[in-house]
């Protein structure tokens, strides 16, 4: 049974270092095609501006391409600030899930013990009433609309 274990890790491990190995050529490969990629990206960038000077002249061409990217780096960055703000409450939600998920399964593994105690049901009345009770405050009181920071969250 030894033998098969080693021939069988020999095996796995041959075949993770071959995939590590592809993974590696792979990565190289698309490194150099992005370099060739932003090379050719920046000679049309300059074919494009001496045709711009040589149709407006160089002070137009040179206003216009320097106000061209300074509007595209200000759509890639409101891009980014959308994009995380959604990620942060898709982040939060799940946090707020998890949380609530680890508190369930804690309160039910506590329960037996809790049953068995000497308060027995007052332990576990007592704070299921102030959860109820809270609950029903939370959603009978109006929320504040002068603040809007406070309020659904």
């Amino acid at each position: 049974m030894g033998l098969l274990a080693s021939l069988l890790s020999g095996f796995a491990s041959g075949e993770t270092m071959a995939a590590l190995r592809r993974a590696r050529t792979a990565a190289i490969v698309y490194v150099l095609a992005a370099l060739a990629a932003l090379c050719g990206f920046g000679f049309l960038v300059g074919a494009a501006y001496i045709w711009t000077s040589a149709r407006y002249g160089s002070q137009a061409a040179s206003i216009g391409f320097g106000v061209g990217f300074l509007v595209i780096a200000g759509i890639v960055l409101l891009a980014h600030a959308l994009m995380s703000g959604a990620r942060v409450r898709r982040e939060a939600r799940r946090r707020k899930a998890d949380m609530k998920a680890i508190g369930i399964t804690a309160a039910l593994a506590v329960l037996p013990t809790l049953l068995k105690g000497k308060g027995g049901l007052g332990v576990i009345l007592g704070p299921a009433v102030a959860l109820a009770a809270y609950a029903i405050y939370r959603e009978n009181v109006k929320p504040d609309t002068d603040r809007p920071d406070i309020g659904e969250g």
